[in-house]
């Protein structure tokens, strides 16, 4: 382990002097090639760093504890030091793991009604509005593409960007089946209802990382509906785009200019698209994610939001939160770092296995 950590420590130290060369200050795309690779570099650095002080502190301790004078002191500081090192020790494995590459890109979000009719579709609003908080707290910078919005306001369907900084790292989890118990309001005997909803984050991608051709696609164009079929434009600003070879069909209605919409709707099949070639080339990525997703059945979830109770519950990792008015309200701060924790426990115990 620490010879990968000597060998980006000596890799650190010759990005760092050849970022002040003249020949690459001249080159603009290679010194940003090299400050990003400096820059994903400094964490590790600084961590393995602050590992040696501790070393060199803990001889220092040893030899103190030789001398009768200073030996009850330096035993407290050893255990101090001791202890430190080992959670040196773990910070150091856990950067070490390989890193989803996709944890810093933006993300499209798809949240769709599943079982349960209006009910679900009336969830969906809330899973919605749940998102859109916590893009708010976060400083994140939401983007509608496409919502279908139902006479009761709920949603069928809504289509979204998600901005900022490690976005996908946050949101990733957030994929699967999302499970609601409660009483409808249209309910007068009281009774409790499950409903679903969907919910696909993906990763946003860029233009040159997938390619299209002008021919695999079919483009309509249409005018824009508001609510229960209300006209809120007069032009064909919608627009359609339908993947021939995969039959994935993207529509996208909310800007008021054809050719926004059109931008919109590309970069949302470019990513389904990035995500299908992802799928296919990790398997075990693919069929965790379809066992996640499902069809939007009751029996299949990732998440319960219990309403009655106030509970929230995690199935994934058995955590079970007792206040369902801040998750909705967009604190999901516990739950996304209980997640990555879990995940991340589960990646040591691999790691220690390959050791």
């Amino acid at each position: 382990m620490f010879e990968k950590f000597d060998w980006m420590t000596g890799r650190y130290q010759e990005i760092g002097e050849a970022i002040s060369q003249p020949g690459i200050l001249a080159d603009t795309d290679q010194y940003q090639k090299l400050l990003k690779e400096h820059a994903s570099l400094q964490p590790a650095v600084n961590a393995y760093t602050e590992y040696q002080v501790t070393l060199s502190q803990l001889a220092q301790a040893r030899e103190m504890l030789e001398q009768p004078d200073f030996a009850e002191m330096a035993q407290e500081e050893l255990d101090t030091l001791t202890e430190r090192k080992k959670t040196q020790e773990n910070e150091l494995k856990l950067l070490l793991l390989p890193k989803d590459p996709d944890d810093d890109r933006n993300v499209v979000v798809e949240i769709r009604q599943g079982a349960g009719g209006d009910e679900a579709a009336l969830f969906g609003a809330l899973l919605l509005r749940m998102y859109t908080r916590y893009a708010e707290r976060q400083r994140f910078r939401l983007e509608p593409v496409s919502y279908n919005i139902t006479e009761l306001g709920g949603v069928k369907e809504a289509v979204f960007n998600i901005r900022g900084v490690g976005v996908y790292s946050r949101l990733k989890y957030e994929s699967g089946v999302h499970r609601v118990q409660r009483v409808p309001s249209t309910e007068s005997a009281g009774r409790i209802h499950t409903s679903t909803c969907t919910v696909a984050v993906l990763p946003e991608v860029e233009d040159v990382e997938i390619n299209i051709a002008p021919g695999d696609l079919r483009i309509d164009v249409y005018r824009s509906t508001g609510h229960g079929g209300q006209c809120i434009n007069t032009t064909d600003s919608a627009v359609r785009i339908t993947h021939l070879p995969t039959g994935l069909v993207v529509t996208c209605q909310d800007e008021k200019s054809q050719i926004k919409n059109r931008a919109k709707a590309m970069m949302v099949l470019k990513s389904r698209l990035y995500q299908k070639l992802r799928d296919e080339k990790d398997a075990v990525y693919a069929a965790n994610r379809r066992g996640q997703i499902g069809t939007g059945d009751r029996s299949e979830r990732i998440r319960t939001y219990n309403f009655p109770q106030g509970r929230v519950t995690d199935h994934r990792i058995g955590l079970t939160l007792y206040r369902i008015d801040d998750v909705m309200d967009g604190d999901l701060d516990e739950l996304i770092e209980s997640l990555t924790l879990a995940e991340q426990a589960e990646k040591l115990k691999v790691f220690g296995e390959q050791g």
